[in-house]
């Protein structure tokens, strides 16, 4: 499959030189079965140096590919019409959930192929919905019967196959997704009936299958899901994650999310997600994700969606630019199709994404939350920094109408302020006389790298460069 067109131009960023000391490094330690403990690991430093992921949800729903991944909840226990209709004109009388399973085959998933995608996406790591709520797992799972990728539908163990290509043609950290709980497994249905005093479910289901998942394919994003509104006591949550910080093969670089039962969400765990598609646009305590999606109303395929139902690549770098910018990563979300496809408006998207950041990714990567995370004076004006190279980066998501961005946050002085990039584009940058050095020099540098050299003086109250250019030259 060739390339798709890229629509629109790369996004432009200001870079600021500044001088900042670099931050202190952290060491490592054991933990014991308890939150105190736990919440007190140093998350691993690969996790905030990648800034940006790509969240897979395929599995069984990906057949009837039709208004949510939630599709068995919404037409089994809610009945919820549309659901029951689409059902009635379109499948058999008889025909039940579990029927779609031999129908997920998977015919045309090429692990490379989504490999060399995801590669171009620009994306640091990957997380694979190893185990949806509907309970069917893409492994060969001894504690899912017959409820399997290896037994049922595509006879192949999908996570493995996925594993083995990105870590072998890719640069991204491979992850896993797991649910917890199962919407209608018997177990788990009897242990909510006694209000979650009995444990069947996780004792002879989730955690004997949660170990086996972590030592077979080693994941080193460990994304929880679904407590079915038990507690973590239920689940044991804390004494998994002690095993999985102390004993487990990933215990060094493996990361986790907040999601380990009732009540843990936002306040337990490895790094914070809160909710799905959480921005709260200010800078947090806790190192937090972004998981959002492409498609703005479902996390798997939908044959239902409609073209201004995805999210543009404008939407999308706005998304991750304002999340780095208050200290989050981006994990954005496609949905392949039953067959094993990535349907090209996914593929679109991961491409631009992927070109964006080759052209402003050191803006992204491996930087840091700066003293402000947004202008206070130019809206759409996000700030990250690099304090060991001594950069300040200000991403603008649009281009000034007036030739003109003016900026509130720097503050440069003699000596400490070096030198101006813009990339892609130049424009007058205002500021107050006494906050900047008439000594700064200004480099606009295109997409191609051609680099012009001017110098700054002072004209009343502004400070404007001695030849008004809009593109650099050579």
């Amino acid at each position: 499959m060739g390339s798709p067109v890229l629509a629109g131009p790369a996004l432009p960023l200001l870079l600021l030189l500044v001088l900042l000391p670099p931050g202190p490094a952290r060491g490592a330690a054991r933990f014991d079965p308890t939150w105190k403990s736990l919440d007190a690991r140093p998350l691993p430093a690969w996790f905030d140096k990648a800034k940006f992921g790509i969240f897979i949800h395929w599995g069984v729903y990906s057949v009837p590919s039709f208004g949510s991944e939630w599709f068995w909840w919404y037409l089994r226990e809610k009945k919820i019409p549309k659901y029951v209709e689409f059902m009635k004109n379109n499948y058999p009388p008889d025909f039940i959930y579990e029927d779609f399973g031999p129908l997920f085959t998977a015919k045309f998933f090429d692990a490379n192929q989504w490999a060399d995608i995801l590669q171009a996406s620009g994306a640091k790591y990957v997380v694979l919905t190893s185990k949806h709520h509907e309970g069917f797992t893409l492994w060969g799972s001894e504690y899912a019967w017959n409820w399997n990728a290896v037994d049922e539908g595509p006879k192949r163990d999908i996570v493995k196959e996925l594993e083995v290509a990105v870590r072998n043609r890719t640069d991204l950290r491979f992850g896993l997704y797991y649910s917890l709980f199962e919407w209608f497994h018997p177990l788990f249905l009897e242990d909510e009936v006694s209000s979650f005093q009995k444990r069947l479910f996780p004792v002879s289901k989730m955690l004997p299958e949660l170990y086996k998942l972590v030592n077979k394919y080693q994941p080193e994003v460990l994304w929880s899901d679904g407590d079915g509104g038990a507690p973590d006591t239920y689940w044991n949550s804390t004494g998994f994650l002690a095993w999985l910080y102390n004993e487990s093969p990933v215990r060094d670089t493996v990361v986790t999310n907040d999601r380990w039962g009732a009540g843990s969400i936002c306040k337990h765990g490895g790094y914070y997600t809160c909710s799905d598609r959480y921005n709260p646009g200010h800078l947090l305590p806790h190192k937090w994700e972004n998981c959002m999606t492409i498609d703005k109303f479902s996390w798997g395929y939908r044959r239902d969606a409609g073209i201004s139902d995805y999210l543009t690549i404008e939407d999308l770098v706005k998304q991750l630019v304002e999340t780095v910018s208050c200290g989050g990563n981006l994990l954005m979300n496609i949905g392949p199709t039953h067959d094993g496809t990535i349907s090209p408006i996914f593929e679109e998207r991961l491409r631009q994404m992927g070109t964006w950041l080759k052209v402003n990714g050191q803006a992204i990567y491996k930087t840091q939350t700066w003293r402000s995370q947004n202008d206070t004076v130019t809206q759409d004006v996000w700030y990250t920094f690099k304090p060991k190279s001594k950069l300040v980066y200000a991403m603008f998501l649009t281009w000034p109408t007036s030739g003109q961005l003016l900026l509130g946050q720097p503050r440069a002085t003699p000596g400490a302020t070096e030198k101006t990039k813009i990339i892609k584009q130049l424009y007058y940058l205002h500021a107050n006389q006494d906050e900047m050095s008439s000594s700064w020099s200004f480099y606009a540098v295109q997409a191609a790298l051609h680099v012009s050299k001017m110098t700054l003086r002072k004209t009343g109250a502004q400070i404007l460069p001695n030849i008004p250019c809009q593109n650099a030259s050579e």
